[in-house]
């Protein structure tokens, strides 16, 4: 594995050297510990890990994500119609469109290799960037780290109970609920294999990769899973790092490359390929939009 082998190679990561006995994980931690080590990774680097300050438990973030769910699925049928797509209108402002053009403008060589290999319109890519991470500007305020181990830990329902209106539902709902955790936290599971094996292939500390409240990291905001199917090394150094851009727009391509994308769509089609991207018809349809506006703005 190759999470196993980056650990063992001799002074890679300082930080995450074996931990001691001063600087074991909290007791806490111990069932998510085991089962990491059950699928291959070294128990002292986890319990180093575990043991820095800045990891900490918060089963909030299960719970709001199944509050959510929930709300979701209690709400009546009618309100759970999806609202008609509408373009999201912070995108299309004229300072936002400036800032996309020049970079459209200063990464064009690299777009139009992209464009040759993979059909893909350079608009679309830097569109799909802007609304994503304005370009790269904005990452997120949260640790992926710490949010997909806390879910993951929430495979034991009893750290996420309190948090969650138990007395207020039915029984059948209350199953529901258990259950829906218990999915949520073995995919949050996985998520957290998958970004310890990003982290230690771009040799970057785990614990300071920003994220979105889920998890989802880099310019292009893949969940960790999808950086290690679908990123590529789009600048040629030998890893592959979804907070540089020329990376970030090559793994962005073969994404949409792999969903469909090809010469020739409509804007239907393209708008198809676009929803695996984010399942949100306003968002294909922003996409669509500011890459328009990026096209018309290099014809004038």
């Amino acid at each position: 594995m190759l999470i196993f082998a980056l650990l063992l190679i001799p002074g890679f990561r300082p930080a995450l050297q074996a931990a001691t006995p001063e600087n074991s994980a909290p007791p806490i931690w111990a069932p998510l510990i085991n089962r990491m080590v059950e699928d291959g990774l070294p128990r002292p680097t986890l319990e180093k890990i575990f043991s820095e300050d800045d990891v900490h438990f918060d089963p909030q973030v299960m719970a709001t994500k199944m509050s959510s769910l929930l709300k979701i699925k209690t709400s009546p049928p009618a309100k759970r119609k999806p609202s008609a797509a509408k373009v999201i209108s912070k995108y299309i402002q004229p300072s936002q469109l400036a800032k996309a053009h020049k970079f459209l403008e200063d990464y064009r060589p690299l777009l139009e290799k992209i464009e040759k290999k993979d059909k893909i319109p350079p608009e679309i890519l830097v569109a799909i960037l802007l609304v994503e991470t304005r370009l790269g500007t904005y990452l997120g305020r949260d640790n992926a780290f710490n949010i997909l181990a806390s879910m993951a830990l929430c495979e034991d329902f009893r750290h996420v109970q309190p948090y969650l209106p138990m007395n207020t539902i039915s029984p059948r709902l209350q199953k529901w609920l258990v259950r829906r955790t218990k999915q949520k936290a073995d995919w949050a599971y996985e998520e957290l294999l998958a970004f310890v094996e990003y982290a230690l292939g771009t040799e970057a500390d785990p614990l300071t990769i920003p994220s979105s409240p889920y998890g989802a990291i880099g310019m292009c905001q893949f969940m960790p899973s999808n950086a290690l199917r679908f990123g590529e090394d789009g600048d040629g150094d030998g890893h592959v790092d979804l907070f540089s851009a020329p990376d970030a727009l090559y793994s962005i391509a073969n994404y949409l490359v792999y969903h469909g994308w090809k010469a020739g769509l409509s804007e239907k089609r393209q708008r198809k390929v676009i929803y695996h991207y984010n399942h949100s018809h306003s968002y294909t349809l922003t996409v669509v939009t500011v890459a328009g506006r990026l096209k018309a703005m290099e014809n004038k």
